[in-house]
């Protein structure tokens, strides 16, 4: 399933058209990136959270070279099931 096999979905069980359905799921989406993008967590009841984890600075190794390099910390999106999302998947 990808992004517009959602906006048909979102479209046909919501009786919307493609193109407002499409505005749902893009406003839905930014939204979430933008509130992340914040520090802030992303609960949605029933489905999941989403968070901000952060990766520690570290030094890793060239594959190709072998050469030593030093490899920034950065920050990463994290995904938590919910307990009603976990059980569906049973």
């Amino acid at each position: 399933m990808n992004k517009s096999d959602i906006v048909e979905i979102v479209a046909k069980e919501g009786n919307l058209s493609i193109r407002t359905s499409e505005g749902a799921v893009n406003a839905l989406m930014s939204n979430i990136i933008s509130a992340l993008s914040r520090g802030e967590n992303v609960t949605i009841a029933g489905f999941g959270t989403f968070s901000v984890s952060k990766r520690k600075a570290r030094r890793g190794r060239n594959p190709k070279t072998g050469e030593v390099i030093d490899i920034p910390s950065r920050k990463m999106p994290k995904f938590k099931a919910g307990g009603a999302f976990r059980e569906a998947l049973r």
